[in-house]
Parts: structure tokens; C-alpha cells; sequence
């Protein structure tokens, strides 16, 4: 990018590096193109719920990270149970208040980084409205339909309230940003013109890539049929479902052992763990610590299949996983326990199997269908999985679609869109 085009985005997002969250890539991928950049995030705590090592309130508030200007606001990590999630949202906002107050940062834009909560949009709306400066937001996490979920709060008052905020965010964004197309319906349901939302899926970062079949230290290297899940263990995942299926699979008395390898941390990882227990099939799990992203492809080949699941919901059925362009772009296999947008891919992709959103049965005859299936016809669903992905969540191309905005142009005419 020539100097003379050269803008500064102000990016919100409550999640940021040393957090391995997709907006890490996108921020460092502008760099490269000649933007500046500065973020706006927490203090990193999730998913574990506690404040890193070497960060806290008064510890490396500000950083620089590939070229990006780290500026982190006080919040409450988010903790254990509902109370400090709560606190940690808020927290967020109320420091994000201050900081906007009192900023001389001069941005050219502001992008939004929405996975929950919605809440943290609203440090970077008011911020747009403040300097009068175009104000873009991704939403990967529908809101308040993901609130009540996964809240469990039903008041309809409180519901509603959080449905109004939502609306006051979206009414002053410039462009709304989606990363699925159901998505797009959802929003416009609540009254916002189609023409201001833009379907911009997300990629997969270049680390994530097909590798030749491998063994690791951290999977035995025996006959099973391993299965790998690799990222956040929450309660939208829906992995109450495997224990579950683990026994059906005990029951069959199969020639070839099933196993879980289960990578990552979370709120639920150790509920999941007890389930496992209080099932006895122990035997069929194998729980690995988080990991870097960048070692994820070795788990990938050290698999024979990878599993995407999520909650049995409407919400859900609207939602495509960020790990699903993760596991396309390393070339495997694909298990689905899904719904609507997720399974449509899958079964336009030929890369794997997919059965509906909580049924362990169905998913119990999945996993053994494709466990039965030679190297080669699984190796052809792998093939199939990294095409699609290349030709529909092509990292340069969704970025040079975005660029357009950024740099002041109207999008890609709309034949172009993935």
C-alpha cells in the first residue's frame, strides 16, 4: 500500500493475542498491507478463566505484536461460574468508557471483533461516533439469542434490554459483517437494511495446512480410530454428547477401538472429564492440554477423522464454527454433530459425514461408518475438504474483499461473493 493510502484502524476486541482468536492473523495480515493498527482488548484470561502468566493490571498493558499496538483495559477475568462472566463483560464496557473518554488515538476506522459478548462493541461504537469515522462490526456470536443460551437467563425484561443494545449497535455501524449467511437473516429480522450487512466468512491461518500422516507423542500410536477435537471446550460445543456415545460405541464390542482425543481447556473441560468418568469409558478418551495453534496440523495427522459439534439449537443451526475452516484447510476428514449451515458445507464438500445436533445414536453410526472406510476413501475426504476450502475460504481473497472498504471503495460486485 502506497503511504498516501496508508489509515489507521482502531480495532475492539475483547480477545486479542496471547488469546488464539482468528482477529490475531487478520490484524497482523493489515500490518503487512501498510495499515496502521491498534487494538483495544482485555486483559488475556480465556479460556481458562485467570489472568495469563506475566499479565495482570499492572503488568504489560501495552505490547507490541507483530507490528500491532496492543493496548489492554482493565476487566475482571472471567472466573468460574456465571457472577464473574458477568463482571468480566461489564468490566469491559465500563473501562472501554473511560478509555474512550480520555483517548488521543486518531483512527480512520474502527472494526469490532464480535464474539461474546456484544457488549464489547460498544466502547468502539461510541469511539466512530466520537471521531465521526466509519464503524465496521464481524459478528461471529448472534446476539441476544446467544446471550440467552448460554446465560440460561429467561427474564424477559433483561432479555429484551440486551435486545435493544444490540439494536443500538447495529443502527450505528456503518457495514455489518457476518460470518455466516443465516446470519445475515437474523439481523435484517431485527429491522436492518440487507444492504448494509455483508456475508465475509472466515479463513483459516496459513499454519493451517495439510501434512503427511505422522504419529506424536501425545496419541498413542496403536490401531484405534482417532478422532480429534482441537479448541474451546464450552458449553455451546455440545461435547455432553460424546461420553454418551462413547458408550453406545462400548456396546457394539467393535473390532477397531474409537478414540477421543480431546484438545484444549475450557469452562466445561472439567464437567466433560466427570461425564467421561461417571460413564466408565475413560478408556475411549484421551485429554490433551491446549495447545499452540501452530502445532494443531500435527494433531490433524496424527488423526483419522476430525469432530465438529455444537449445541442442539436454532442459534446453532445459523452458526459455522471457526475450527470447520480450520480442519478443511489441513485436509481431513470431517465428523459433524450439527445443524443448517455447517452440515450444508459438508455435504456440498463431500468431506466427511454429519449427523444431526444432539442425537447420539445417529452420531454413534456416523463415527462407525467411517471408521469403516479404507485409507484411501478417507484420504479422498480429505482431498475434498482442502478444495473446498480453497475455493470458497481463500484467505487473500477475502482479505482483498475487505480491503476494498478499507481503502475507501465500494465491494467486489456481488456475483463475487462467496
Amino acid at each position: 500500500m502506497n503511504n498516501d493510502l496508508k489509515k489507521h484502524i482502531l480495532v475492539i476486541a475483547q480477545y486479542f493475542y496471547p488469546e488464539q482468536f482468528r482477529i490475531n492473523d487478520i490484524c497482523t495480515e493489515w500490518v503487512k498491507k501498510g495499515y496502521k493498527v491498534t487494538v483495544i482488548t482485555g486483559i488475556p484470561n480465556y479460556p481458562q478463566g485467570k489472568y495469563f502468566e506475566g499479565y495482570g493490571l499492572f503488568k504489560k498493558r501495552k505490547e507490541i505484536y507483530n507490528g500491532i499496538e496492543i493496548i489492554r483495559i482493565p476487566l475482571v477475568p472471567r472466573g468460574s461460574n456465571s457472577i464473574m462472566l458477568a463482571l468480566n463483560y461489564m468490566s469491559f464496557v465500563v473501562s472501554g468508557f473511560f478509555w474512550y473518554l480520555f483517548t488521543r488515538i486518531k483512527a480512520d476506522y474502527v472494526f469490532i471483533f464480535e464474539v461474546s459478548p456484544m457488549t464489547q462493541a460498544l466502547p468502539g461504537v461510541w469511539y466512530a461516533k466520537k471521531r465521526g469515522i466509519p464503524c465496521y462490526l464481524y459478528v461471529q456470536d448472534l446476539w441476544p439469542e446467544n446471550f440467552e443460551i448460554l446465560s440460561g437467563v429467561k427474564n424477559k425484561f433483561i432479555i429484551n434490554l440486551v435486545g435493544r443494545m444490540v439494536d443500538y449497535i447495529y443502527a450505528r455501524c456503518t457495514k455489518i459483517f457476518t460470518t455466516s449467511r443465516s446470519f445475515i437473516t437474523a439481523i435484517t429480522n431485527r429491522g436492518v437494511l440487507k444492504e448494509k450487512i455483508e456475508y465475509w466468512p472466515q479463513y483459516a491461518e496459513d499454519f493451517y495446512k495439510p501434512m503427511d500422516k505422522t504419529s506424536i507423542s501425545e496419541i498413542p500410536n496403536d490401531t484405534a480410530f482417532n478422532i480429534i477435537f482441537a479448541g474451546n471446550i464450552g458449553i455451546s460445543q455440545g461435547l455432553d454428547i460424546l461420553p454418551k456415545v462413547a458408550v453406545l460405541l462400548k456396546e457394539k464390542n467393535l473390532k477397531r477401538k474409537i478414540r477421543f482425543n480431546i484438545v484444549g481447556d475450557g469452562r466445561y473441560k472439567e464437567t466433560l472429564i466427570e461425564l467421561v468418568c461417571s460413564n466408565n469409558v475413560s478408556d475411549m478418551f484421551n485429554f490433551i492440554p491446549k495447545q499452540p495453534g501452530t502445532r494443531i496440523p500435527e494433531f490433524m495427522a496424527a488423526s483419522d477423522a476430525a469432530f465438529l459439534c455444537l449445541t442442539d439449537s436454532p442459534l446453532f443451526s445459523m452458526t459455522i464454527p471457526a475450527k470447520l475452516q480450520s480442519y478443511m484447510a489441513c485436509g481431513v476428514p470431517i465428523i459433524a454433530s450439527a445443524e443448517g449451515e455447517t452440515n450444508q458445507i459438508i455435504k456440498e464438500s463431500n468431506a466427511g459425514l454429519f449427523s444431526p445436533a444432539g442425537d447420539a445414536q445417529k452420531l454413534s453410526e456416523t463415527i462407525i461408518e467411517l471408521s469403516l472406510k479404507s485409507s484411501e476413501e478417507l484420504e479422498l475426504l480429505g482431498e475434498n475438504s482442502k478444495k473446498y476450502y480453497d475455493g470458497n475460504f481463500n484467505k487473500k481473497e477475502l482479505l482483498n474483499r475487505m480491503d476494498k472498504y478499507l481503502r475507501g471503495y465500494q465491494m467486489l460486485d456481488q456475483k463475487n461473493t462467496f
